[in-house]
């Protein structure tokens, strides 16, 4: 069995010159043994643009019966660069529609994904992030009868079990001069560092097991 990832930065993978910058689908196949794991996620992209590039119709070309497309966007099409927004009840719910179109088409098996969440802290909580676009990939799920890995729900569990200061190892908090490839340091909330996209492709993979032997 061949699990392709479609998605944006927090599922990509990073060469060393870029660590501790990991993606959750960089470390996937350490999880899935006797699994190929084909990350396609690429930094940046929205649905819109995933699939304006072509990268759908590429990864469709590759997809076997059988094979597993793991479907997770969000990040970017709720940001703010116009080329890369969709609206949540509109354009993202076509989108994602497509791709799930794209995986039946081949015999393949299409899982919806929300996206992990922003480690967002205020007064001591936790706050919520990507707002309605987390209702309407359920929504897809449901209306289509796919599969669905709510990662927001289980990624706020491991930032909130952490707490508010023992989370920032789980994501790009680096001291300057503390990795080669970012000398001037870093405060960044959305991506992850190894030991984040580590235990999120844990958390994927148990999630993902079940589905799969389910199927």
């Amino acid at each position: 069995m061949k699990l392709f990832i479609c998605g944006d930065s927090t599922a990509a993978s990073y060469g060393p010159e870029l660590a501790p910058l990991t993606g959750w689908g960089q470390l996937l196949p350490g999880y899935l043994p006797g699994a190929t794991v084909v990350n396609r996620a690429i930094a940046g992209r929205s649905t819109r643009t995933f699939i304006q590039e072509g990268r759908l119709s590429a990864v469709e070309k590759e997809l076997d019966k059988g094979d597993v497309l793991l479907i997770q966007f969000g990040h970017n099409d709720g940001g703010d660069k116009p080329e890369r927004h969709t609206q949540p009840w509109g354009d993202f719910t076509d989108n994602l529609n497509t791709f799930v179109d794209a995986a039946l088409s081949r015999g393949a098996r299409p899982i919806l994904m929300t996206p992990i969440c922003i480690r967002l802290w205020r007064d001591g909580a936790l706050q919520p992030s990507h707002g309605e676009y987390l209702d309407a990939i359920k929504a897809v799920a449901n209306r289509r009868g796919v599969a669905l890995i709510d990662m927001y729900a289980e990624s706020r569990q491991i930032v909130s079990r952490l707490g508010e200061a023992d989370s920032r190892a789980l994501y790009m908090h680096l001291a300057p001069g503390e990795y080669p490839g970012w000398p001037d340091g870093k405060v960044d909330d959305t991506h992850t560092c190894r030991r984040g996209a580590d235990a999120y492709a844990a958390a994927v993979a148990k999630a993902l097991t079940p589905i799969i032997k389910g199927a």
